[in-house]
């Protein structure tokens, strides 16, 4: 320490040292390195690093990259692609790190980088994973200068601040946009509802809802689609509560018209839910400009008919016999 105060003084007369910050050594002797980080791309805007760490990352370059903002699902997919996977797992009485405090990690870093759209660089390099948990030994951080442009998300994160409650009689509902993790959600609330009631939702007779669609449906762009669900039940916490209605839209690119369709569990027929998820989506449309909300039921779906009438739609001539058109002028650009 003293020769550490004559080098400064030596170099920087004018240096006040207030005092020295002193850390324990780390002794994880059987620790794996990664390294994660976030880098600003000027076409992709912030994009996430996770791979092999330590000093030899520059040689190693065993990596994977992603867009934020990240949720479960994509960050295990983020550490699978790196391929470091098997390095986690028990091998020769070493036992298994700490994958899901990885994973929180990769969470976590993605947060930052929508939350701060100052931050340029990061690297958490190395972060130490062992059966203990996660350790960053070393971190780097480089802001954007005064006057710098960031680009901005690629993908627009999750729209938390569109939560919200309702009440049917003395029943409270939870009702949000979806996000990816409810597909499993998703699946269930079609394979309770009767032959009919798919019949009129996706206007063809089917048992059961593609995996391919359920993903289309559960990870939207939250830029040019809107799903708001309700749940039943506990959903005070994330991932609780039953789906027991929804509503969707599409917007076309340039936010003239958006297509929307809705579903609503048999038990929650007749009961308000389908004409308050409607109008919180007719709402949400208004609020962003879009010209004109349309829309199709089939000619025997009165429900959806009068429904759709109470809110202000315009009713005509579908494009088949058994079709009904739905429309509603926005205000927006194609009004």
């Amino acid at each position: 320490a003293g020769r550490m105060v004559q080098r400064v003084l030596a170099v920087h007369p004018q240096a006040r040292i207030d005092g020295f910050t002193v850390q324990a050594m780390v002794q994880r002797p059987q620790a794996r390195e990664l390294i994660v980080g976030i880098a600003a791309d000027a076409v992709f805007g912030p994009v996430l690093l996770c791979g092999a760490g330590g000093v030899d990352v520059e040689l190693r370059r065993q990596s994977a990259v992603a867009l934020p903002p990240l949720n479960a699902n994509l960050a295990q997919e983020l550490l699978t692609r790196t391929g470091l996977e098997p390095l986690l797992a028990a091998h020769r009485g070493r036992p298994a790190s700490d994958r899901e405090g990885v994973l929180r990690t990769l969470l976590q870093v993605s947060q930052l980088a929508c939350d701060h759209p100052a931050l340029a660089e990061l690297d958490i390099n190395p972060l130490l994973v062992d059966a203990q948990g996660v350790l960053a030994v070393d971190a780097r951080i480089r802001v954007h200068l005064p006057g710098e442009a960031p680009a901005p998300l690629a993908i627009t994160p999750y729209p938390k601040h569109l939560e919200d409650t309702l009440t049917l009689g003395e029943v409270p509902l939870r009702v949000r946009p979806i996000r990816p993790e409810d597909g499993e959600r998703l699946r269930a609330f079609y394979a309770q509802a009767s032959p009919g009631d798919l019949r009129l939702r996706f206007f063809s007779a089917r048992r059961e809802v593609p995996t391919s669609e359920l993903a289309r449906y559960s990870q939207i762009d939250y830029d040019r689609e809107m799903t708001f669900i309700a749940l039943a039940g506990d959903a005070s916490a994330d991932g609780g509560g039953c789906m027991v209605g929804e509503v969707r839209a599409v917007c076309d690119p340039d936010n003239r018209q958006a297509e929307f369709a809705i579903q609503v569990a048999g038990d929650w027929q007749g009961r308000g839910l389908g004409g308050a998820l409607l109008a919180r989506m007719v709402s949400y449309l208004r609020s962003r400009g879009t010209g004109e909300m349309v829309g199709q039921c089939q000619s025997d779906n009165t429900r959806m008919a009068q429904l759709a009438r109470r809110l202000g739609f315009r009713l005509g001539g579908g494009p088949a016999d058994d079709l009904v058109d739905l429309r509603l002028d926005l205000g927006g650009p194609a009004g």
